[in-house]
């Protein structure tokens, strides 16, 4: 752990259990919100498990799933977490800054398209389906885009909790079993998938980075 900026910076490499990272955030946003700890940024991995964000429902689900599927209190529909998926859970006290829940969302997705760019990588977001997606790589467009990271907030007295979860190198046939945020139609991708291999520290480092520069604007 270290402090950047007053906020925590907190690593984890091995893997939490959800709902045990739940019941960390949910009593550190009680803390923040109570000014007796400060703001976290926290980098982990999840073992194998399908969300249902608090608009989801186990309709989005396509197939028999062997992976626990549990009922969340983030934003957003069902997604799957697991092994090579980055997660960054964004604990943001907004009383101190502006209590503008859409730019904090567009300083997470600009974070993560400005850490693509620096591998040839062209990403955007879309007002109508959140999240990070895709578009061209190398200068070779794809046919459709594709979500490379979903977004998913939580607000408590103003301080977000939940965040990122960003594919680096995870199986993404799991994700071929549900609508993945309720979307039908569009697939996933990876870094990986793009031949781009890069490790946690260099994902952690670059992306924090890039987070923090842009939350100087909220």
């Amino acid at each position: 752990m270290k402090n950047i900026n007053n906020i925590e910076i907190k690593i984890s490499n091995d893997l939490v259990d959800y709902k045990e990272s739940l019941r960390i955030m949910e009593k550190r946003v009680v803390d923040i919100n109570l000014n007796n700890k400060k703001e976290l940024i926290w980098f982990l991995y999840h073992d194998h498990i399908y969300t249902i964000g608090t608009s989801g429902s186990e309709k989005e689900i396509r197939e028999k799933i062997t992976y626990p599927v549990i009922k969340t209190n983030r934003g957003g529909k069902i997604t799957y977490h697991g092994p090579g998926q980055r997660i960054v859970y964004f604990l943001v006290d907004l009383k101190k800054r502006k209590k503008d829940i859409r730019k904090f969302v567009s300083i997470i997705e600009n974070s993560t398209i400005n850490l693509l760019k620096n591998y040839n990588i062209e990403a955007k977001s879309y007002p109508e389906k959140i999240g990070i997606w895709v578009t061209k790589f190398n200068e070779n467009k794809l046919k459709k885009e594709r979500k490379i990271g979903a977004i998913g907030l939580r607000l408590k007295k103003w301080t977000t909790y939940h965040g990122l979860s960003f594919n680096i190198n995870p199986n993404l046939k799991n994700f071929d079993k549900i609508d993945a945020c309720g979307l039908k139609e569009f697939s996933t991708i990876s870094l990986e998938d793009l031949k781009i291999n890069i490790n946690t520290k260099e994902f952690d480092e670059l992306y924090l980075k890039l987070f923090l520069k842009e939350l100087r604007n909220l």
